[in-house]
């Protein structure tokens, strides 16, 4: 049986690309199963359409799998419809948020034949497995699927509670070396103290799901409990990538990382009694470090090597942050930006504008809240996803009325693609770049224009003495 495993690129010739973490551990499943497989990985090569569709067209397979977040629905119907043209008869499986959070859509507006809802790495090879024999999927779990020209829903596949025994990804699967090449510019703020070209970079992952409901966000376990690698079972990986690849740098890929005092403490004892020695960036929970005490929590991490922790302000005004679920609010994140900064961690935060309360005045109390914390945000417009509260709001109050348009149409937050504020279009796009400017020019930041809501944006601080943050990826 010959598959392919297509890593999906969202943005054309990325500044920067990250480990496809999710694909990662698919890849990784199918290979200790005995499966072997060819990879497309349009992030790590890109090429131009012309030239994927050229090869989807003169490569046949028995089973093609792919998988992205699903502002990637456009390029999923595109390539499915490529190898459904060329092959009628190939299997076509899609994972991640853009089969969990729209199957019906999914397959019955592309031609996917699989959605793989859960956990991937565990379905994948059941699916596989069946597929060797039959094109009977009855009973497999966690996934739809088309069967005679209907949409079957298969029982849930329960999630893996003890994720500690979820084996480390084959990242020798892929070209590993690209990815570590191209994970920071040169202009990151939080690099390690090395000349450029010798941190090497790399991502681990350290739990799955979160424990919050956000009414803007959408994840694969939403509604699932929130299960997270143990402070042994991270730093096993991470040494295990630093004798392997010689890493020495370590993004954590999480929608959350550390939730409380004592289990980042205990992750910081747990590292030092390893005496690695790597730096770090992780996201934390906004109201992780708030009493006096942490300070000295906070300064283990620091002491462990992590140069920057990422928790969300999103908004500062406090019904806005009802509206979004958000339990903390700007007194809280100032705080911890406090006890970070004495610490000597650098804080990034993001902003999502765009609810149906903001106005231009919350718009300025949430910049101010930035200027007040000498923090530079990641911002964009609120982008409703599938599953997501606000996305059945944006339904019921006409703002979607062709759900499929919605999701072709789909891209990055940082460019305004639903309004449902009483601001103008064009109105709410200058004053959020008004506002920008403003605290760019407060924060002494030399950005470009085009860098003020761009996260790959290329800058150069005017104060390298000051501790400021710029916009980051976010995971």
């Amino acid at each position: 049986m010959k598959i392919l495993l297509i890593n999906i690129s969202l943005r054309p010739n990325p500044a920067r690309i990250l480990l496809p973490i999710g694909l990662g551990y698919v890849a990784s499943a199918m290979d200790r199963a005995g499966f072997e497989f060819d990879l497309l990985d349009l992030d790590a090569h890109p090429q131009s359409p012309e030239q994927t569709e050229q090869f989807l067209r003169t490569h046949r397979y028995d089973v093609v799998a792919m998988g992205c977040i699903v502002t990637g629905y456009k390029y999923v119907k595109w390539i499915s419809q490529t190898i459904r043209e060329a092959f009628p008869d190939t299997v076509i499986i899609v994972g991640n948020t853009v089969a969990q959070s729209i199957p019906n859509i999914l397959l019955s507006k592309t031609e996917a034949d699989v959605a793989v809802m859960g956990e991937g790495d565990e379905t994948i090879v059941e699916l596989l497995q069946r597929l060797e024999t039959s094109r009977d999927l009855e009973g497999i779990l966690g996934i739809w699927y088309k069967q005679n020209g209907t949409i079957v829903s298969n029982l849930s596949r329960p999630v893996i509670k003890n994720v500690d025994e979820i084996p480390f990804p084959n990242w020798d699967l892929f070209d590993i070396e690209v990815y570590i090449n191209k994970m920071f510019l040169p202009t990151d703020e939080f690099l390690p103290p090395l000349p450029f070209e010798q941190i090497r970079p790399l991502l681990v992952n350290t739990a799955r799901g979160c424990p919050y409901s956000c009414t803007f966000c959408y994840h694969i376990f939403r509604g699932e409990k929130y299960r997270y690698h143990s402070a042994e079972s991270i730093v096993k990986e991470m040494l295990h990538w630093h004798e392997h690849y010689g890493i020495n740098h370590f993004g954590f890929a999480d929608e959350l990382t550390f939730f409380a005092p004592r289990q980042a403490e205990h992750f910081a004892d747990v590292l030092l009694a390893s005496d690695l020695q790597v730096w770090w960036t992780a996201d934390a929970r906004s109201k992780l470090f708030f009493k006096d005490e942490h300070i000295e929590v906070a300064r283990k991490l620091k002491q462990v090597g992590c140069m920057a922790l990422g928790f969300s302000l999103e908004s500062a005004d406090p019904d806005i942050l009802k509206w979004m679920d958000k339990r903390v609010g700007p007194k809280e994140f100032s705080r911890q930006v406090q006890i970070l900064r004495e610490a000597g961690i650098i804080s990034h935060t993001s902003l999502v504008f765009g609810y149906p309360n903001e106005t231009e005045e919350t718009i300025k109390a949430t910049i101010n809240c930035c200027i007040a914390n000498d923090v530079y945000p990641s911002a964009g417009y609120l982008l409703p996803q599938p599953g997501s509260p606000m996305y059945e709001y944006a339904l019921e109050y006409g703002h979607i009325q062709d759900e499929e348009e919605y999701l072709l149409a789909m891209g990055d937050r940082q460019d305004l693609r639903i309004n449902m504020t009483q601001i103008p279009d064009a109105e709410l796009e200058l004053i959020l770049k008004r506002e920008l400017q403003r605290c760019k020019t407060e924060l002494g930041l030399d950005l470009p224009d085009k860098a003020l809501l761009r996260k790959y944006a290329v800058y150069s601080p005017k104060e390298e003495t000051k501790q400021k943050t710029v916009p980051v990826p976010l995971h």
